[in-house]
């Protein structure tokens, strides 16, 4: 997952219920997207472009299409999705999904709610370690010791992790692994529900949901 991903935000609630209905605890895992290596970069302030890099126009109407689709979805969520003004970097909150999983497992949803809408609505700095702590706090994840995790061995972790994805043929979120199987989007939470429950009934086909798990 990458809290600054529109699609690993329509998608972050149907894993948590998928996850609850099965009874089961997901591995979770960040993945801090490089975007300027592939989309180029920009800057906006007031709904206007102040600074642009390697983008085409076509690279724009390709990224704006992908709001407007990833949109149609956190709205039938009742979720709120407002493009982002830069691209972030969501390491620090990336590495909170590893500090909420070790320090307090059952309450990593918690911190998905504390994290994802609020990004998303634009009132939160993710790239800002007190943001993040008070995040976790609100999650009722202890965040003693966070500041000095992320920086040093939550950082070292959360780098080996995106070598070992990248060098596995995953470089998109929200991915799944499966039985080794790499699965990339939304559109495979049925087949994953599927196998987990023992493949009962015919194969679904691959397909996004609009109702929530």
């Amino acid at each position: 997952m990458d809290i600054k991903s529109p699609y690993a935000f329509v998608a972050y609630r149907q894993i948590l219920a998928l996850e609850k209905k099965l009874g089961l605890e997901f591995d979770w895992r960040p993945l801090t997207l490089d975007i300027p290596s592939y989309l180029g970069s920009a800057e906006k302030k007031d709904g206007q472009v102040i600074s642009s890099k390697a983008r085409s126009q076509h690279t724009w109407n390709m990224i704006k299409y992908s709001y407007h689709d990833a949109r149609r979805y956190a709205e039938r969520q009742g979720l709120v999705l407002k493009g982002t003004e830069k691209i972030w970097d969501s390491s620090i909150v990336n590495i909170g999904i590893l500090w909420a999983a070790q320090k307090n497992r059952k309450n990593l949803s918690q911190y998905f709610e504390a994290v994802y809408p609020a990004f998303w609505r634009r009132e939160l700095n993710i790239e800002n370690t007190n943001v993040v702590m008070e995040c976790l706090e609100q999650a009722g994840v202890n965040s003693d010791g966070f500041e000095d995790y992320q920086a040093d061995e939550g950082r070292e972790i959360h780098d080996r992790l995106s070598e070992h994805f990248h060098n596995n043929g995953i470089y998109g979120v929200p991915t799944f692994v499966l039985d080794g199987e790499v699965l990339f989007g939304r559109e495979h939470i049925p087949y994953i529900r599927w196998m987990l429950s023992g493949c009962k009934g015919e194969m679904p086909d691959i397909a996004y949901e609009i109702a929530p798990c």
